[in-house]
């Protein structure tokens, strides 16, 4: 996978896969770069930014048994991790690797992803992501104002992930959809706003992360496990039960996300999330 040199006159090999859909066009873009040796940090950055994508993933050689390290990096800064890039990721590898399961090194720690097959075909992924813990959050005065809401139908708590995700409750998906921030004020908060509603197994959000550059996101891998840990919590869904996620429609870039906790509220065990990917394009990327 490593063999010669990745660069040639300055050109780079690189993908671009939706995520969190099967369907090519919708999802959540993503920007692979599977061999980035040679590249520095500020020209990783300076390409996620042309590309413009929520995030861009560069693949780097692992370091501890994994099968590649990867940097993922929003417009405007790098994360340690996220979840769309990572399932994403885990497409492209698995397509170069032929193997039914990866390993990716984040700096979040080794995120294993099982695949699913049907012939030749990678349809679904599960990653298991590092559990999340919460934390109070005390600037929930001043992000409600800037939802121009009054109140969460849950503490609205923040749970680090990679991004720094805070959540709020709203009463009804209509509500959810109609919501209309105020993105400057959002812009002043170092967070990731999760706003959602639902019942069950169904639940809808929408993710705003101005500090990041990113106006709303269209799916949120790192955000859906918190959020069915949150859930699980206070007791809106069982531990193990699955939930789907819905999100991006506001922004015509529909997705499905699934998410699972295993465990109980004394200890949680293992957070899961799934989805779909496809890759909808290939070519060569002029770096220098």
């Amino acid at each position: 996978m490593w063999a010669g040199d990745p660069e040639a006159g300055g050109w780079r090999r690189f993908l671009i896969a939706d995520a969190f859909t099967d369907t090519p066009l919708e999802g959540n873009q993503l920007g692979v770069f599977p061999d980035a040796r040679g590249l520095d940090e500020p020209l990783m950055q300076r390409a996620a930014r042309e590309l413009n994508f929520s995030e861009t993933v560069f693949f780097l050689p692992a370091e501890r048994g994994g099968d590649v390290r990867v940097r993922i990096f929003t417009p405007g800064r790098e994360l340690p991790f996220a979840g769309h890039p990572v399932l994403g990721s885990a497409f492209v590898l698995g397509e170069m690797l032929g193997t039914a399961a990866v390993n990716l090194e984040t700096g979040l720690g080794p995120v294993p992803v099982e695949l699913e097959r049907d012939g030749d075909q990678i349809t679904f992924g599960w990653m298991e992501q590092p559990i999340p813990v919460a934390e109070p959050y005390e600037g929930a005065a001043d992000l409600l104002k800037a939802l121009a809401l009054e109140r969460s139908g849950l503490p609205v708590e923040l749970y680090p992930n990679g991004p720094r995700h805070v959540y709020v409750e709203l009463a009804s998906e209509a509500d959810v959809a109609r919501l209309k921030p105020d993105f400057r004020a959002l812009g002043d908060l170092p967070i990731s706003v999760n706003c959602f509603a639902g019942r069950g197994g169904r639940w809808k959000t929408r993710m705003f992360a101005m500090y990041h550059g990113v106006a709303e996101d269209p799916a949120t891998g790192s955000a859906a496990g918190p959020l069915a840990v949150h859930l699980a919590r206070y007791g809106r869904i069982g531990f193990g039960e699955e939930i789907e996620i819905r999100q991006g429609e506001e922004i015509g870039r529909p997705s499905r996300l699934y998410a699972r906790v295993e465990g109980s509220a004394d200890r949680i065990e293992r957070v899961l999330v799934g989805g779909s990917a496809v890759i909808v394009a290939r070519g060569e990327y002029r770096l220098r």
